[in-house]
């Protein structure tokens, strides 16, 4: 963990391991089935226990809840469901005792529609400036009045835009409750200034910047061009496979004007506060741009999530993405998991061969320089629930009745045999109920265990942390065959076997390996050799 009074790491989350907290699903202090801020103060010894150097907590604010927080009524407030300004006080205070630094959520590039600004703007009507502040606009010329400003589709299926009584539409690039912003209005960055400024002065450590590459639209809110045979997808990238190129509601150019004055306001609250974006890009240099030395800190590097289980692939990511950083001196990123997306076990095949996939593709992404995003329950080795159709309550499932994103938000077991499993006090299922079959995977269970997949995490992440810092950043690609990944970073060697066969071991002492070794490297296995 890093010392957060620790003056020359400044730049602490060059080399961090940062852990997400879904506060939906992490802790629950009063027993309503719901995680809430003192919840996670509470465990927050696991964390420092488990050696991460900070967490990111996801939105806690005044909310409807539609989006489960992404919907924020009020950016400066905590919603009741999961207490108080003076729980998030705790919360900040109790994690800096052990020395954790705390990131939260911010969420700049739509609002909820119970905002004050929404409301605002639904009474004030067309032309009004409580409207300019979204982006409402009529049915084209010659169109009929039912007919949308453009052919842009929501994130979360179906049209982008959605018509009001009085005929104008507003754009939501996700559900009909978030309608986007117009950040080519003084008042909208204005506001968010105030909101870092609100959250720094509580001492919070960093910003996670969600859809960071949204926020401006091209100004003519032209239709997109669609591939022949193809249909309008506004892809963020989570939710839909990309259909098209051209995207003129994503990554505008003048998105970096906002970031470059958001960097200004977090080096006055001090050197070590940072920003990192949820940016999904076309290219590795469009991702480069928003970490430029006087943008954004880092920005989330998804293509390791969504690299397949082969060599070729890992090895790619990782000289692309090193590539990509190189030149402009910043920090890369590596998550398997999120919030948003199928747990890395499932991913790579479920059952004993996705636990040692996923424990092997961890431990070669611990070893790589920059940060590592970790998400809460994979350090013990959960994988995604098939969750019951009438417990699902992701807004993408409840507008397109397609699989959502439920099955990886699913409550973390703590201890017991039996839901909730020390989720909270009480016996009733959490809002998203709990397998049956979860008491070998809590985190009381894997704590008396020394080979659990918990104990492994803590294993890598205390080895991790004496070299994170020494090992330098240059990585060296070794040629060990095509099955095979093979870096070196300092004195440090990193084997991935991503074959059917064993392999033979490199010479060196055996720091640490995911699953059993024996002279070879079995497949689905990595190894720390110094």
């Amino acid at each position: 963990m890093a010392d957060v009074n620790d003056p020359i790491r400044s730049d602490w989350w060059r080399h961090a391991v940062v852990y997400q907290v879904y506060v939906r699903s992490f802790a629950d202090s009063d027993g309503d089935g719901i995680g809430d801020l003192p919840g996670i103060t509470a465990r927050l010894p696991h964390l420092a226990d488990l050696g991460v150097d900070a967490l990111w907590i996801t939105p806690f604010y005044t909310s409807p809840q539609h989006d489960h927080g992404y919907d924020v009524a009020d950016y400066e407030d905590v919603d009741p469901l999961f207490g108080t300004l003076a729980d998030a006080d705790d919360l900040i205070a109790r994690a800096h005792e052990l020395g954790l630094r705390v990131v939260v959520d911010l969420v700049p590039n739509h609002t909820s529609n119970e905002h004050e600004w929404f409301r605002a703007a639904l009474a004030a009507g067309p032309g009004s400036p409580e409207r300019a502040r979204y982006l409402f606009r009529d049915s084209p010329e010659g169109k009929p009045a039912g007919t949308p400003p453009n052919n842009w589709s929501s994130v979360f299926g179906g049209p982008a835009w959605t018509q009001v009584d009085d005929g104008q539409w507003y754009l939501h690039l996700f559900d009909s409750s978030q309608p986007d912003l117009d950040w080519r209005n003084p008042e909208v960055p204005a506001m968010f200034e105030g909101v870092l400024r609100f959250w720094l002065d509580r001492g919070v450590d960093g910003f996670r910047v969600d859809v960071a590459h949204g926020l401006f639209k091209e100004a003519s809110l032209r239709d997109q061009v669609v591939e022949p045979g193809g249909t309008p997808v506004s892809g963020a990238g989570e939710m839909v496979e990309r259909k098209v190129t051209d995207e003129p509601m994503w990554d505008q150019p003048e998105v970096h004007e906002v970031y470059r004055s958001w960097h200004r306001i977090l080096d006055e609250a001090g050197p070590d506060r940072m920003a990192v974006a949820e940016a999904w890009t076309q290219t590795v240099e469009s991702m480069a741009a928003f970490v430029r030395p006087d943008e954004l800190d880092q920005t989330f590097n998804f293509a390791w999530l969504l690299a397949d289980w082969s060599a070729e692939s890992f090895s790619e990511v990782i000289t692309s993405t090193l590539a990509s950083v190189e030149s402009i001196d910043a920090a890369p990123t590596w998550v398997l998991s999120n919030h948003d997306v199928m747990r890395h076990v499932t991913r790579y095949g479920g059952g004993a061969q996705g636990l040692a996939r996923a424990r092997a593709a961890t431990l070669t992404m611990l070893a790589l320089p920059g940060s590592s995003y970790l998400y809460q329950g994979e350090e013990l080795g959960l994988e995604q629930v098939d969750v019951a159709p009438e417990d699902r309550q992701d807004p993408s499932y409840l507008r397109t009745g397609e699989v959502g994103r439920d099955g990886c938000r699913v409550p973390i077991p703590w201890g017991g045999t039996e839901a909730p499993y020390a989720f909270g006090p009480g016996t009733a299922q959490p809002w998203i109920p709990q397998p049956a079959d979860w008491a070998p995977l809590t985190v009381e269970a894997q704590a008396a265990d020394p080979s659990s997949t918990m104990a492994f995490y803590r294993d890598a992440l205390r080895i991790r942390r004496d070299f994170a810092w020494t090992a330098g950043e240059d990585v060296t690609m070794l040629d060990a065959g095509d099955d095979v990944v093979a870096f070196t970073r300092g004195p440090v060697t990193v084997v991935l076997n991503c074959g059917t066969t064993p392999v033979e071991l490199p010479e060196g002492e055996l720091l640490l390996a995911s699953g059993p070794v024996d002279g070879t490297l079995p497949p689905d296995t990595a190894a720390w050799l110094h």
